[in-house]
């Protein structure tokens, strides 16, 4: 078997109404264990809801979208595994059969799905720059092609310069939203 040491998201189970301290815990327990370089990023997925109080009075709530589940991006290893496994509050991974066996990650197509819907991204790495010409593959400007001028990497955006209606028009666009072009 083919020892890789990619990178994936993986699913652990948690006591219900536990999420944020298994995050906090186990985001404390990577940097004191100096584990960063295999537990990156620790995700739990919640949504805003907008409801009504009897006043009338309109309020923004976050909601946990799987309770009981936080989402992991790790290399796994046994030590990254047995460290993840054995945070207080964790009752398990998901897709994993049996005690002692390493679970299956999830699909690229999933966790991107999930990640956009929070208004996060997978991305790590960009692999263009200021001034690069880039394609871009979904949404409203599909398949039109344009110029980097300016990136903004924490937020996952760029801004782009389309032709759109016979002059150049700058346009804010997701990351996940273009390629480079060839």
């Amino acid at each position: 078997m083919e020892n890789t040491v990619k990178k994936a998201w993986y699913v652990i189970h948690t006591y219900s109404g536990y999420e944020d301290k298994v995050k906090e815990n186990l985001e404390k327990r990577a940097e004191t264990l100096e584990m960063q370089d295999q537990i990156h990023r620790i995700v739990v997925p919640k949504e805003k809801e907008i409801t009504t109080t009897p006043t009338g009075k309109k309020k923004e709530l976050e909601r946990k979208t799987f309770p009981g589940y936080v989402l992991v991006e790790l290399v796994m290893s046994n030590e990254a595994w047995f460290i993840v496994r054995n945070t207080p509050g964790v009752t398990g991974f998901v897709g994993s059969h049996g005690g002692g066996t390493k679970p299956e990650p999830l699909l690229e197509e999933e966790i991107d799905f999930i990640l956009r819907e929070m208004g996060l991204s997978t991305i790590t790495e960009v692999d263009f720059q200021v001034g690069d010409y880039v394609k871009v593959i979904s949404g409203p400007f599909n398949n039109m092609e344009g110029k980097v001028v300016s990136l903004d990497l924490s937020n996952y955006k760029l801004e782009v310069l389309l032709e759109f209606m016979g002059r150049e028009t700058k346009t804010e666009l997701e990351l996940y939203h273009v390629v480079k072009a060839n």
